[in-house]
């Protein structure tokens, strides 16, 4: 294929709404950028939060912006059983019934009684990009990702396809350190089911 499609390793962040925003970092408070993520619209923040869940907490987690309908932390498997929470794979957006959390920013804090998710792998793409690769939004396929040392195939990524979306897997942490994952990896096959 023509298009090459990178892997990019996702870190633990969290999406907030406005309201979670300001009642964490005052009224009237606006996401400061500090810069800009791959897909078109989305960048990370200065803003930083502190997740404490039933058995741990972890600092310093950053807001990815702009804010969203709905609060949103997504961390790996690994950083569920460190916070004490059940590690609920979700794709992004889909919070109904996952655990809560709390959130603090200094001694200001906000409880949510649900958003904790691990996010589902999958590949965002442009339809160009998708009609090249034969996929269709929403398609569940398995990628074939080829490091030198731990070349490994991923199962159940979902495919989501947008004229906004640039050509990309997202993966967490735990997935990226499975596959020896570096900067500049990208998809070597996408294998249909």
């Amino acid at each position: 294929m023509s298009t090459k499609i990178i892997v990019e390793a996702s870190a633990r962040h969290i999406h907030v709404t406005q309201e979670t925003l300001e009642e964490l970092f005052g009224k009237g408070h606006t996401l400061t950028i500090k810069k800009e993520l791959s897909q078109p619209g989305q960048y990370a923040c200065d803003e930083k939060v502190t997740a404490i869940g039933p058995r741990g907490k972890i600092e310093r987690i950053s807001i990815l912006g702009p804010v969203r309908p709905v609060n949103q932390l997504e961390v790996s498997l690994t950083d569920a059983r460190v916070l004490g929470v059940d590690g609920v794979i979700r794709e992004s957006g889909d919070v109904k019934g996952t655990p809560g959390i709390q959130i603090c920013n200094g001694d200001k804090c906000v409880t949510l009684s649900e958003g904790v998710i691990v996010a589902k792998r999958h590949v965002h793409l442009d339809p160009e990009t998708a009609a090249e690769y034969n996929v269709a939004d929403k398609e569940i396929v398995m990628t074939k990702i080829a490091t030198q040392d731990r070349a490994l195939i991923f199962d159940d990524v979902v495919i989501r396809v947008s004229p906004s979306f640039k050509p990309a897997m997202h993966v967490d942490i735990d997935e990226a350190n499975a596959c020896a994952y570096q900067n500049g990896t990208v998809i070597s096959a996408i294998i249909k089911k």
